[in-house]
């Protein structure tokens, strides 16, 4: 019963605090309202929710992560500062006139008057060669010319003959006229007094009458003739003009075999050997001016839209600066790089040789104030399309598209994409190009 009582008056403790008194002193059922029904599933909810929170908030951040030790990252800030756009280029010094050494037709080295190296004058003696064919086709084309020339003169003989031929015969023919006249006229009156037959009168006329039509003929014959061999004159002259030119050809290559410096100069590249056989066109050798020079510089592919003609560059030897500009550029692309003629301008450094190499800066634009980040190794790996942004609280950095500009040996123009005061990683990206973020932690 004590049992019983406590327990009664528990609930009854208890029912007076959530239910209405019961009657009688009967236990009664209490309906639960609606809210107390939604209670339970709204708190899950509610939970659900605050843990959706939580995740996002404290959680681990989408795409791939690595961690890095921040000893082994190298960063920098973004700055506001003045833009030189310059790119260092390495070239190599080259006399600036070159005239190459050929042999023109070949033959055997017979004899060497200078050696490689020499400073020569012009006209002089460098080599002499032999040539069996040549010589025998020199002897063959003045044969040719000389047998043309016969052909011309006797040509001219003959037209001359002619001439003197159809002459002769006008003059011969003259003559019957003058003398067939004369008698017509002391006939013509004896024939009319019956003193003289008449068939002698007429017997006269016929033959002037032939002698008249055969001088118009001998006139036409020889104006005919002499026009025919006075167009043959003409083609053996140009024909023998042709032979003396080719024989001039053939006597001018034959003397080309002793070879002769065409300017003065140094001779180099020259390497031969008495006895030895050259072919036609064979390179023996080349003469360089020996107080001017030129440097070939080689550029990377990536800047041959901004070189162009007339560019500056700067060079600095033995203590001071000289001014080149280019040249000439050659687009064709080997290597990865393509080639660029620079001209010194103004003075011209007295201590250079040929073959030496010297370093350089090109100027590609004015310089101007640009948003700039440090040149780092990073670019060879992203081509500046992106990079990773240090967060403010340094424990990470996260991947970022950009777009960048012109760059030189120390910064990259920064066009887009980055705010002065940020912090980018400038090391090598070789082993997080696949990465979203790096997560920086400190090396034990």
């Amino acid at each position: 019963m004590k049992y019983a009582l406590e327990t009664n008056m528990g609930t009854q403790f208890s029912n007076s605090q959530s239910s209405p008194p019961t009657v009688g002193g009967m236990d009664r059922v209490v309906e639960r309202t609606r809210w107390q029904k939604l209670g339970k599933p709204l708190s899950w909810v509610g939970a659900a929710m605050v843990v959706t929170f939580l995740v996002l908030v404290f959680g681990p951040e989408k795409g791939r992560a690595l961690k890095v030790q921040s000893e082994r990252i190298e960063v920098a800030t973004v700055i506001i500062g003045e833009f030189d756009d310059f790119i260092p280029v390495r070239g190599q010094v080259a006399p600036l006139r070159t005239l190459f050494l050929d042999a023109i037709e070949g033959g055997r080295v017979e004899s060497i008057h200078v050696e490689d190296g020499a400073k020569i004058e012009a006209g002089q003696l460098i080599v002499e060669l032999s040539n069996t064919g040549l010589q025998l086709d020199v002897i063959s084309r003045e044969a040719e010319v000389t047998e043309q020339l016969n052909n011309l003169r006797n040509t001219e003989l003959s037209l001359e003959r002619n001439r003197l031929e159809h002459r002769r015969n006008l003059i011969e023919i003259n003559y019957n006229l003058v003398r067939l006249n004369r008698e017509i006229k002391r006939l013509e009156p004896l024939v009319d007094d019956n003193l003289v037959p008449s068939n002698s009168l007429e017997q006269l006329k016929d033959e002037l009458e032939y002698n008249s039509a055969l001088k118009a003929i001998t006139i036409e014959s020889q104006l005919s003739d002499q026009r025919l061999q006075e167009s043959q004159l003409e083609q053996l002259r140009v024909a023998a003009s042709q032979l003396e030119r080719n024989l001039g050809v053939a006597r001018k290559n034959m003397e080309s075999l002793n070879m002769r410096a065409p300017i003065a100069g140094k001779l180099t590249a020259f390497d031969l050997e008495v006895g030895q056989a050259l072919n036609r066109s064979d390179r023996i050798g080349q003469i360089d001016d020996p107080s001017q020079f030129k440097v070939i510089a080689n550029i990377d592919e990536f800047y041959l839209g901004r070189v162009d003609i007339g560019q500056t560059a700067v060079t600095n030897i033995d203590s001071r600066d000289y001014m080149l500009a280019t040249h000439k550029i050659y687009p064709q692309v080997q290597n990865g790089t393509f080639e660029v003629d620079l001209n010194f301008a103004g003075d011209h450094p007295g201590s250079i040789r040929r073959g030496q190499t010297l370093q350089l800066n090109l100027q590609l634009g004015s310089p101007s104030e640009s948003v700039l980040i440090p040149n780092g190794a990073f670019y060879q790996d992203t081509g500046g399309n992106w990079v990773f942004v240090v967060a403010p609280n340094g424990e990470r950095a996260i991947r970022r598209q950009v777009r960048l500009g012109r760059r030189n040996v120390r910064y990259i123009e920064v066009l887009d994409g980055l705010e002065p005061g940020e912090t980018v990683v400038i090391s090598p990206y070789t082993n997080y190009v696949d990465m979203d973020r790096l997560e920086f932690e400190m090396a034990n």
